[in-house]
């Protein structure tokens, strides 16, 4: 494991007294990863074409009462491998919790990061003590999407950089018009990002969530707390979606966060911290600050 130690900015909960956490960014089983906070652990995946510091918001927000752990997937390390499933991610994601000793947490996934935390709470519910959904669902791609989709991204295999063009296609999917028209920083940061990404770390990130199996008749047994958050201007995983993923799950209820795009959790961040804060309230109660 190695690790860098530094200093996090004061921050305030709603009616809490500012509180200074310690910040670590490091790398544990092969997994990068940023953490913040003491208290019961809150576990972020990322999307798609996202990394870690997508979660700076909640970051921000969370580490005053929680430990509050961020990691990326493969495509987003040095040593990426493909191909790989989402099984393979979620065994990752396990092995991380194993070498930061964190024996139960939240696990939030955002998008593909959802689809990758529902099954490590299928095959380790022992490990979970909830479930948040960002823009994501329970729910598989027919055998034709999966066969135009992979024809699509297959022209990536080798490029050394999936280029602008890609990028913007990216922006137009991920982000709401208001928050492309209001916050185009934002969007330009992620364009730039997502433009030098190598060909082969996109392909088979895609192919990971895209070859997906479907476990939507094995929602109904999970049994922790789970939450959907989701916005009403999401065009990549529409709001349905999530209402039918929480209709499966009986112990699951929908946030719908108006005016967000896919990228809810950056787009209305201030909404997304809410709607975390109440839900685990309702898993840990009120934790002690660290």
């Amino acid at each position: 494991m190695t690790l860098s130690l530094r200093a996090q900015g004061t921050r305030r909960g709603a009616g809490r007294p500012p509180v200074t956490a310690p910040r670590i960014s490091g790398e544990a089983a092969g997994v990068a990863y940023d953490e913040a906070g003491r208290g019961p652990a809150v576990v972020f995946s990322h999307g798609s074409m996202m990394d870690r510091t997508m979660f700076e918001p909640q970051i921000q927000a969370l580490g005053d009462r929680y430990r509050v752990v961020a990691f990326d997937h493969r495509a987003r390390g040095a040593r990426w491998e493909g191909p790989y499933s989402l099984y393979d991610l979620a065994d990752d994601c396990v092995r991380l919790l194993d070498s930061l000793q964190i024996e139960r947490c939240v696990i939030a996934g955002m998008s593909m990061g959802g689809w990758m935390a529902l099954r490590v709470v299928l095959r380790h519910p022992d490990r979970i003590d909830g479930l948040a959904l960002i823009a994501s669902s329970g729910l598989s791609y027919s055998k034709a999407d999966q066969s135009n989709w992979e024809q699509h991204y297959r022209r990536f295999l080798g490029a050394a950089q999936v280029g602008r063009d890609h990028a913007l296609e990216e922006a137009r999917i991920c982000f709401s018009d208001s928050t492309r028209g209001n916050r185009p920083e934002m969007v330009q940061h992620w364009v730039e990002r997502w433009a030098a990404y190598r060909g082969d770390a996109v392909y088979h990130e895609v192919c990971s969530w895209l070859m997906q199996d479907d476990i939507s008749e094995r929602l109904a047994t999970i049994d922790v707390p789970a939450v959907a958050i989701h916005g009403l201007e999401d065009e990549a995983i529409g709001i349905e979606d999530a209402r039918t993923t929480v209709a499966a799950i009986g112990s699951a209820y929908l946030v719908p966060i108006p005016g967000a795009g896919h990228t809810v959790n950056l787009e209305s961040p201030d909404q997304v911290n809410a709607a975390l804060r109440a839900f685990l309230f309702e898993v840990y109660g009120e934790p002690v600050a660290g």
